[in-house]
């Protein structure tokens, strides 16, 4: 499988827009465009991950986690992770993220921290439906979605402030 973005290459500066509005950040907070393909043919349906292993928190720090994507969807469009999630497919479900909101959280690392890594994944999973909707914690989509990914793809974007 593999995963890219029209707008960062890997191990490359994700841009202003997908920095978080909040916290200290005055992003736009978009989500960036995604784009996917090489899925195993028994695919039923996919699932998007954003973490950040570089947060101090001791347990890095979840940004985006969808679920229940169709399979007929191999790309999500800039900020498709509104929190609104009218830019998501029909049928895909976000999870709250550790910001405590709905949909993507951009990136905002602590001034002068220096870079994080912001690892955006997307899961080929073996069921159409997790089982669960958007109320479920981060931790219990992250289980699932583990639980039943068939091949995964990475794409690495950079942040600092």
């Amino acid at each position: 499988m593999k995963l890219f973005s029209t707008e960062f290459q890997d191990f490359r500066f994700l841009n202003k827009k997908h920095e978080f509005n909040s916290f200290g950040g005055d992003g736009e907070n978009h989500s960036p465009a995604l784009n996917w393909q090489d899925a195993p043919a028994e695919t039923k349906s996919f699932a998007i991950t954003c973490y950040d292993p570089d947060a101090p928190t001791g347990s890095g720090f979840w940004h985006w986690v969808a679920f229940d994507i169709p399979t007929t969807v191999t790309a999500l469009a800039v900020n498709a992770g509104a929190q609104s999630s009218e830019n998501m497919p029909a049928g895909s479900i976000q999870s709250i993220n550790d910001y405590g909101l709905a949909g993507f959280g951009g990136a905002c690392p602590p001034e002068g921290h220096g870079p994080h890594r912001y690892i955006f994944n997307v899961h080929a999973l073996s069921v159409e439906k997790l089982g669960i909707d958007a109320s479920a914690t981060n931790a219990v989509a992250r289980f699932m979605i583990e639980g039943h990914t068939l091949a995964k793809a990475s794409v690495t974007g950079l942040y600092e402030r």
